[in-house]
């Protein structure tokens, strides 16, 4: 192997033990939401919610649900892959899963706090409470690091 051909798996390696770890973080906190969730149906009040906010919890669940299948899914990815010498694959295909899995987070956490104002508050505060969760979440994680890409794409331009 060429010294240009073991940096690159070096770097290959590196790429995927960044985003191996990056994804434990998202994992710990979605998989500890899921089990919230899930316990949120066995409790008495729950028979006797509204359809309006079963609703949101079915939905917030099954986002949960989704982001568990994304965020995990570069690590069985890498199981099945690492010897095939498709290190690029699992990198690339990683890295959208780990989006699209933090996107279904970020809807989760959305609609757990949508639903937390909607039992708490009930009507417009709980819908506008759920709006401002988007909001955060979308800009921190999305909106925001991608203008700071663009920002920073535009400064190296002559």
């Amino acid at each position: 192997m060429s010294e240009a051909e073991e940096s690159s798996q070096r770097r290959l390696a590196r790429n995927i033990n960044e985003l191996l770890q990056e994804l434990r973080v998202a994992q710990a906190g979605v998989q500890i939401l899921f089990g919230f969730l899930l316990s949120i149906a066995f409790t008495e009040k729950y028979a006797s919610t509204s359809g309006y906010v079963r609703g949101i919890h079915l939905t917030t669940v099954l986002c949960a649900a989704v982001a568990v299948a994304f965020l995990t899914a570069p690590a069985a990815w890498h199981r099945v892959l690492f010897r095939q010498g498709r290190r690029e694959d699992v990198i690339r295909s990683g890295n959208t899963f780990a989006l699209v899995g933090l996107g279904f987070l970020a809807l989760a956490m959305t609609g757990t706090v949508l639903l937390l104002a909607e039992v708490i508050l009930g009507g417009w505060p709980a819908v506008i409470v759920g709006v401002v969760a988007f909001l955060v979440f979308g800009g921190l994680w999305f909106a925001w690091p991608s203008a700071s890409a663009h920002g920073a794409e535009d400064r190296e331009s002559p």
